[in-house]
């Protein structure tokens, strides 16, 4: 279906990009947003969201995978704001159980940098364990890590869950899911969820598994691979993704990936990063000045590739690019991202329902970046 929609003058190309990804770069389903100065200059909804043809509209949800874990980033940044959480103290002195098994010196800054060293959970992750919760959070407690802590980094794929997650819920008293509704979602108005409603599951495009290639990409292949610490770190119930389209599973509250939202609301809730939108600015300045100082770069231990992070933040790497040197985000595996670049002053968001491969750089969202750039001169 033809792309509905709006951009504003002067960003004509992000809509030429977006019917082109619809039309030749593989896009089934999706949605882009840009705002700029708390302003929506790129509001686009295109294509189907499952398989009777019902259209992708600006209310479809989507899950956006990791991109959740930079919303749970902004959460605990908004509990330094309050000087509820010292970054640079031990995870334990807020969740005391993880100080088991030689992690009692690892930091709440090094659990959001990947560096703490516990990316699986020994014995495997279950459905029934992320429906639950605490069986998860008790495993990871009481595990020794599979590096020493802070000698490495490798990407916490799903278990980012719990080392974030089980702060929030810690210091605040709230579920994760819960913390996000009330002090970044309902403040902005966003359509975005972790831990969705049955009544709202009506709504939801089903991710569609990337389509086959002759030879896998290589982390790809990694993840594939039984035994490996990407497999390991990835692998949760029925498989890699096995998991994605069980409703019980939309329903829960994983916060490393199963949020839900549209492209508007990451747009708008990373714009209130950088600025305020409708009077709402979720983090201060200098807060997100030291969020976004880089905490773990080079050759990533778990996904075999070149990552960069700051705190709880994925910061520009060839695979996940975004704007460049000024901005800050989360990609999710698919292909969805949402982030801020706060030297060119915008905030982008992308919901897809047809994954991607893990590597090189989607071209959907490259496409859609650029021509925000260019837009922007």
């Amino acid at each position: 279906m033809d792309p509905v929609g709006r951009v504003a003058p002067g960003f004509e190309r992000v809509a030429e990009a977006f019917e082109e990804n619809l039309a030749s770069r593989g896009d089934v389903g999706a949605g882009c947003a840009v705002m700029v100065g708390g302003e929506l200059v790129v509001d686009l909804y295109g294509g189907v969201a499952d398989g009777v043809g019902r259209p992708y509209t600006d209310t479809t949800l989507q899950m956006v995978a990791s991109v959740t874990k930079g919303a749970m980033a902004i959460c605990v940044l908004q509990l330094v704001d309050q000087g509820k959480v010292d970054l640079d103290a031990p995870l334990a002195d807020y969740w005391p159980e993880f100080g088991a098994a030689g992690k009692e010196r690892i930091t709440v800054r090094q659990a959001m940098a990947h560096r703490a060293g516990v990316p699986y959970l020994d014995g495997g992750l279950t459905v029934d364990d992320i429906v639950a919760w605490e069986p998860a959070a008790a495993k990871l407690a009481a595990q020794a890590p599979a590096w020493e802590p802070d000698a490495d980094h490798g990407y916490h794929a799903i278990t980012h869950a719990w080392l974030v997650g089980e702060l929030i819920r810690r210091v605040s008293g709230q579920m994760p899911g819960d913390y996000l509704a009330e002090h970044v979602s309902r403040p902005l108005g966003l359509d975005l969820y972790v831990g969705l409603p049955a009544e709202q599951h009506e709504r939801v495009a089903p991710m569609l598994l990337p389509v086959p290639r002759a030879e896998p990409d290589a982390a790809t292949q990694r993840m594939l691979t039984p035994g490996s610490l990407s497999f390991r770190s990835f692998f949760i119930a029925e498989g890699l993704l096995g998991w994605l389209n069980l409703p019980d599973l939309w329903s829960a509250q994983l916060p490393s990936g199963n949020g839900m939202g549209t492209a508007r609301a990451i747009a708008r809730m990373y714009a209130a990063t950088i600025g305020e939108v409708d009077g709402v600015r979720l983090v201060s300045p200098e807060v997100l000045a030291d969020a976004v100082r880089p905490q773990s770069e080079g050759l990533d231990a778990v996904t075999g590739y070149e990552t960069r992070y700051g705190t709880g933040f994925q910061l520009a790497f060839p695979v996940r690019p975004m704007s460049g040197a000024g901005a800050f985000g989360h990609y999710g595996l698919g292909g969805s991202v949402a982030f801020a670049d706060r030297d060119r002053g915008f905030a982008f968001g992308y919901t897809v329902s047809q994954m991607g491969p893990s590597t090189p750089a989607d071209p959907r969202s490259v496409a859609l970046v650029d021509a925000v750039v260019a837009a922007l001169g």
